[in-house]
């Protein structure tokens, strides 16, 4: 993968752990916090660490924010993560902007208008963890993408899927659809046209929220389901 330079508003618990992440994937990542005690550069050395307010324009121009391929609003205040993807957006032209929901009420105003690509809310990924561990063979929502309308799902195959020992170029998938991941036990497949699927299999696709009910179905049968069924 390319190197990229992003730049995290937050070092808090999740804002280190994105930039410890970043670092051993050679990227180039700047922190930016408000609050001096968390100013910490021994933690993440390989790090660029600015203390000041991501909300505040001339820190992000002195930062050189516009140099930066992606910028990640992780803080736990949602008013100043939408601040900062908007300035991000607008400002600097950033072409990722990554923002953290604190409060799930708060969801809907973490879209394209406020400059946000990618709205990552916590609590809803853990309500989705749970929800995708007891419901085999059912669809599971796991993040939006504000871009195009479209979401991260997650189906796992039933032992007894239709689909076991079928090649992956035999799922006819709905439009707007795209089978990105395969996780097989404790292994990630990228899929091949020919590699085949399993029972248990988990399967991560991107798909535009209007097709999910017949990406279920076409997964549930193995086939497009027949006119006027589910």
């Amino acid at each position: 993968m390319p190197q990229m330079k992003v730049a995290i508003a937050g070092a808090g618990a999740v804002g280190r752990s994105i930039a410890r992440e970043l670092v051993r994937g050679d990227h180039e990542v700047m922190l930016i916090e408000r609050k001096l005690d968390h100013v910490e550069p021994a933690a993440i050395p390989q790090a660029t660490w600015i203390h000041g307010d991501a909300c505040e324009l001339s820190l992000l121009e002195s930062a050189r924010l516009e140099s930066y391929d992606v910028v990640i609003a992780a803080t736990g205040d949602d008013k100043a993560n939408l601040v900062l993807s908007l300035l991000g957006k607008t400002e600097f032209g950033l072409g990722r902007v990554v923002a953290r929901v604190n409060d799930p009420r708060n969801e809907w105003l973490f879209d394209d208008a406020w400059g946000v690509d990618v709205a990552v809310s916590t609590p809803r990924m853990l309500a989705s963890l749970v929800e995708e561990a007891v419901s085999v063979g059912d669809l599971v929502r796991l993040m939006t993408f504000r871009q195009g309308d479209a979401n991260l799902v997650e189906i796992t195959l039933p032992d007894t899927t239709p689909l076991a020992g079928k090649p992956v170029r035999r799922l006819r998938l709905p439009r707007d659809t795209a089978l990105v991941t395969i996780l097989r036990g404790g292994r990630v497949i990228v899929p091949e046209p020919d590699d085949p699927f399993e029972g248990g299999d988990e399967l991560l696709f991107v798909a535009s929220a209007e097709v999910e009910d017949e990406l279920r179905a076409v997964v549930r049968l193995g086939h497009p389901p027949e006119p006027g069924t589910d």
